[in-house]
Order: C-alpha cells, then sequence, then structure tokens
C-alpha cells in the first residue's frame, strides 16, 4: 500500500522535520509511505473573502495535480468526522482489503483547503475543532498513520 501525504507550505521547524523523518522511517517496513510539499500560494495578511478563495483555489490545483486518479483521498478538514486512532486504523484496513492501493492525505495551506479538493476526497477527517500549525498536524497525522499500521498488524505500541 502506498500512503501519501500531500501539504501545502515548508517545514521550517528542524523538531518537525525530525519527528516527521522518525515516523516514516517507523512506517517504511509496512508500508510505502511519501511526502509531497508543495509551496503555499504567495498573499497579504489581510485579504478579502474572494481573495481568499482565489488563494485557495490556486493551491487546489496544485494539490489536485499530485493526485492519481484511483487514489482515495481524505481531506483534513475541521468540519470531518471525528475518529479515534482505532477508527483510523480501520478505514486504512478497510481500504486495503477492498483493493486500494493508494491513500493520499491532504492537508491544506493556512486558508484551508478548496471547494474542488474537498469534492475530490472520498474522506474528510477532522482532528477536532481547535485549530493547529499546519506543519505540527504534519507531524501529527504521521504519527496516527504509524499508529494505525501497528493496530492493524496487531503489534504493541507504546501507550
Amino acid at each position: 500500500m502506498l500512503i501519501q501525504l500531500i501539504s501545502v507550505g515548508k517545514l521550517k521547524e528542524k523538531y518537525l522535520v525530525q519527528g516527521i523523518a522518525e515516523y516514516s522511517k517507523r512506517l517504511a517496513p509496512y508500508v510505502k509511505f511519501q511526502v509531497t510539499e508543495l509551496s503555499d500560494e504567495q498573499a497579504p495578511e489581510k485579504m478579502s473573502d474572494a481573495e481568499v478563495e482565489q488563494v485557495k483555489d490556486r493551491e487546489g490545483e496544485r494539490i489536485l495535480a499530485q493526485v492519481k486518479p484511483d487514489a482515495h483521498v481524505v481531506a483534513l478538514a475541521i468540519n470531518g468526522q471525528l475518529w479515534s486512532s482505532e477508527d483510523l486504523a480501520a478505514h486504512i484496513d478497510k481500504l486495503g482489503t477492498y483493493g486500494t492501493s493508494h491513500v493520499v492525505f491532504i492537508i491544506g495551506g493556512s486558508n484551508g483547503l478548496s471547494d474542488a479538493v474537498l469534492r475530490r476526497a472520498q474522506t474528510k477527517l477532522s482532528f477536532g475543532r481547535m485549530t493547529l500549525p499546519h506543519q505540527l498536524m504534519r507531524l501529527v497525522l504521521v504519527e496516527q498513520i504509524y499508529r494505525a499500521v501497528k493496530i492493524n498488524r496487531g503489534e504493541p505500541y507504546h501507550k
């Protein structure tokens, strides 16, 4: 199975880069894991609603260009489903069991995801109503993917 993470924005903090590298290394024996990092759209701090939508649309076009037609897309969205780690594990397991060999998780930029990306997603997942920095969310997501793989294999994971 190929699990791909597409995210908007560059990781700058060394500790986040190291954390993601560690979990990516831990995933390697179990799945092919790939991170695709896209640049965020340059925009002024204050924008009208129309300008925000334009930024999201441009980022969305770059995101969708990276998604293969046969991929199952999971978009991280504040209004998505709230899952436990076990729910995420079950979702990944079900996809693998029924022939989906490519799962794509998408984290948008600071303005969120475009409507086109949200329409393309078969699943919308929320990690809660709190806003987290996108870079930190990337680390949390990779850790949860690793945890899901361990759950599905029946292997212990520290609590």
